[in-house]
């Protein structure tokens, strides 16, 4: 499991978990997130994203590749989709693919890559603070 990118702080507005495998896409977001005040934890793979979420952390939106090696982006929806505790999380989908899977639960939004700084901080916005 990665370690978070990020400290925690108390000034937080919420928790973002990113689940991207590029590690500096992965670094970036985290690191643009937390200067709009979010607290952001990460991982590399929909695998160990579960893992992290196991452990009781629930965050209030996910950031979620889709295409990803070890467990991808629709698989990582329907697991979580799954657990009680996770099915009402938004997720929110990063992705370069032209077509996307139909019917993945749990996903509230679409972030086309390359990313646009302001529309990441944007659907974050609407999903965390709404």
């Amino acid at each position: 499991m990665t370690q978070p990118i990020v400290p925690t702080t108390t000034t937080a507005r919420c928790a973002v978990l990113i689940v991207e495998d590029d590690a500096d896409l992965r670094e970036m977001m985290a690191q643009l997130l937390s200067l709009e005040g979010y607290r952001a934890e990460t991982a590399p793979n929909g695998r160990d994203a579960l893992r992290y979420l196991e452990r009781g952390d629930r965050p209030d939106v996910i950031l979620l590749d889709l295409m990803m090696p070890v467990m991808d982006g629709s698989e990582f929806s329907r697991a979580a989709s799954s657990r009680p505790q996770l099915a009402s999380v938004p997720i929110c989908l990063v992705t370069a693919s032209a077509r996307l899977p139909e019917g993945l639960p749990g996903v509230v939004a679409v972030l086309r890559k390359p990313m646009d700084p302001l529309a990441l901080i944007d659907i974050v916005q609407r999903h965390c603070d709404g």
